[in-house]
């Protein structure tokens, strides 16, 4: 696997993991992951369908009639969601730094303003957004203006998606070259920590 074609390998996973997931379309159904653990592919499979489980969850959260047991159920599932995508994004994040890891940079290398993994994250949300988008577009039940309106949104994420797979391939050989340096920062999530959050720590006091 060459380096820039990490973009476009990471669009054919995640735009396999969103069909995969829609087959069933059941947020309760688990992964059936059809790479080999020891691949890339295998993590990339992984990122994309704990956002396509989550993206599901956002939705069902958003019907004004849901039960508020049922509501709290699932937001609860959308933080423990986030903490695994965050998680699974600084795990990607380390093969990257395996990678480039005998890497010299240069004297003159800067930071990126984000890592390929929350670039590849960013991705990952693209694909579905086109996929749902493109749903949208061709429904049957709906008039032709909101099937224009979304047929030229969805457009303008094509394009969005050229730009970005362009750009990750870019960082991807700037890290290869040395001309930019590869940082990981974690994000150091609070709300889900006992010790971190005062609504938590503060409820034995």
């Amino acid at each position: 696997m060459t380096k820039t074609a990490i973009s476009s390998l990471a669009i054919k996973v995640f735009e396999k993991a969103v069909d995969d997931y829609h087959v069933h379309d059941d947020i309760n159904r688990s992964a059936t992951n059809p790479f080999d653990k020891k691949d890339f592919e295998h993590l990339l499979y992984e990122k994309n369908w704990i956002d396509t489980v989550q993206w599901h969850y956002e939705d069902i959260i958003r019907d004004p009639d849901i039960e508020p047991n049922e509501g709290m159920k699932l937001k609860r599932l959308i933080d423990s969601s986030n903490q695994n995508r965050t998680e699974m994004v600084e795990y990607i994040d380390s093969y990257f730094l395996n990678l480039y890891k005998h890497i010299t940079p240069k004297k003159d290398a800067k930071v990126n303003t984000e890592s390929p993994a929350w670039a590849l994250d960013r991705l990952s949300i693209l694909i579905l957004k086109i996929y749902h988008m493109r749903e949208e577009s061709l429904r049957t039940d709906v008039s032709d203006q909101h099937k224009d309106s979304c047929t030229e949104k969805l457009k303008i994420l094509v394009e969005q998606r050229k730009d970005l797979s362009e750009s990750i391939d870019q960082l991807l050989e700037d890290l290869s070259k040395g001309e930019k340096k590869m940082r990981v920062y974690r994000q150091m999530k609070m709300y889900n920590d006992e010790t971190l959050n005062p609504v938590l720590y503060k409820k034995d006091d």
